[in-house]
């Protein structure tokens, strides 16, 4: 299929396309734990019916396990010879509490005056699943090339995935895994995300008394653990607050910057707070470390009183770059807070949680048709960014299959879709042109043969 070809589609496929977000938008489907399991029963059971729709018909449910949410999955042959590309979504969404902010409701597809989609979910990422069904929709069930279909349900909390394509992987094996959930720095900009950070996440526990103490009685000499987890945690920062564990990797991203009143706009950054950080924007995004401290036990400030704090824990979450170590960077992180308990305080650490990073490889035939695919459907120049979030899944794909490159792209614009956070929102032409996209890069993927 040609561009023109390719844009007529997409244009004529949209109002579907949007019927299907405002269905998927619809299911509250979370899957953390304590929430109702109904709603992802139910995404799943339209999921079907509409990839079945579009042609794909031996598409099934995949058992992850027990505990599971299954994924959705289909293998679609194509022509002899021709490539096999795996197309990744997931219909999972994170929660949208009242107290969050929405003016919207978060569970019902709605388009204001900019002419933005609102709904949990309308980005992250149920645009990339309305994508890939669209795209496939295209082809009627006899695609260029072999696709795989995985659509994960659980990729926003603790995925089952990962170990069961690690004990499956004959089931994955691909030549190109195309994952929609990315998106551009700016509507109708286009670009590839070439790198992700990993994500080391650890709790840290301070003890330095055996009970609490009448903070008159005993306070100036007695120590407090709350006092010393501050101290503790401050060690990882500099006067700037940028990241100084020792030993962990970073670099200088190599492909343009940021704007910073753009990404002040749309971090929500208050009057007059400096950034974090210094030097490029991009490379404090991307390349560079970042601890953040996610969570501390300690007394509220209701009920507070008087007293010598004999306990403190908090739960820190370091983004390491791409193309980083894991372990090595966890034991980087653990060498750094044993070396700068303060005075003697008893450490514990523990509840390791570990994702790794991700580097896209360089000048990979895949990667070279996306970019001219991406140029031509959105009718500019394709730049490359990267992310700081995680999708360990993505190395994952590609451990199983040697010599693999992975195309990230999407509709979640990050100036303004606001994914994870109130009035989360896709812009509908993002959708469109990342169909064209998708369309064009399956029918040249196609023209390879092995």
């Amino acid at each position: 299929m040609d561009l023109s070809q390719a844009r007529e589609y997409a244009h004529t496929a949209m109002p579907q396309v949007i019927d299907d977000l405002r269905t998927l938008v619809g299911h509250s489907s979370i899957a953390f734990p304590g929430f109702p399991d109904a709603p992802m029963k139910a995404i799943a059971d339209d999921l079907l019916g509409m990839f079945r729709r579009a042609g794909v018909d031996d598409v099934r449910l995949l058992d992850l396990g027990e505990g599971a949410y299954p994924s959705i999955f289909a293998e679609i042959p194509g022509p002899e010879g021709s490539p096999v590309v795996t197309l990744y979504a997931h219909y999972d969404v994170q929660p949208a509490p009242e107290g969050q902010g929405w003016t919207t409701d978060p569970w019902t597809l709605t388009e204001k005056e900019d002419g933005r989609l609102y709904g949990r979910g309308a980005a992250d990422d149920k645009s990339g699943v309305v994508a890939h069904l669209a795209t496939l929709a295209a082809f009627e069930g006899r695609p260029p090339v072999t696709v795989r279909l995985v659509i994960e349900g659980e990729e926003e909390t603790g995925s089952h995935i990962e170990a069961y394509v690690e004990e499956h992987p004959e089931d994955f094996r691909s030549d190109v895994f195309v994952v929609a959930d990315s998106g551009n720095q700016r509507v109708g900009a286009p670009a590839l995300t070439t790198g992700l950070r990993g994500d080391v996440s650890i709790t840290v526990r301070l003890r330095t008394i055996e009970s609490a103490l009448h903070s008159g009685l005993f306070g100036g000499a007695a120590p407090d653990a709350l006092v010393a987890m501050i101290q503790l945690l401050g060690s990882m920062y500099d006067e700037t607050g940028a990241t100084v564990i020792e030993g962990l990797d970073s670099y200088e991203w190599p492909d343009g910057d940021l704007d910073e009143a753009d990404f002040r706009a749309s971090a929500g950054v208050l009057d007059g707070v400096e950034l974090s950080g210094s030097g490029h924007l991009a490379s404090r995004l991307w390349s560079r470390p970042a601890a953040t401290v996610i969570g501390i036990d300690a007394p509220p400030v209701a009920g507070a009183s008087n007293i010598v704090i004999p306990e403190a824990t908090a739960r820190i979450s370091v983004r390491i770059v791409p193309g980083s170590d894991p372990q090595a960077q966890l034991a980087a992180i653990e060498t750094h807070l044993k070396a700068h308990a303060p005075r003697g305080v008893q450490l514990e650490i523990g509840d390791h949680k570990v994702f790794g990073a991700w580097k896209a490889a360089e000048g990979g035939p895949a990667t070279k048709l996306a970019e001219q695919a991406m140029t031509e459907a959105f009718g500019a120049p394709c730049e490359s960014h990267g992310s700081g979030g995680s999708i360990p899944l993505v190395q994952v794909l590609l451990d199983t299959s040697p010599g693999s490159e992975a195309i990230l792209w999407g509709a979640e614009d990050e100036e303004k879709a606001r994914i994870h956070g109130p009035d989360e929102s896709v812009d509908p032409k993002e959708i469109e042109d990342l169909v064209v996209a998708q369309i064009l890069l399956l029918s040249r993927l196609g023209e390879q043969r092995r």
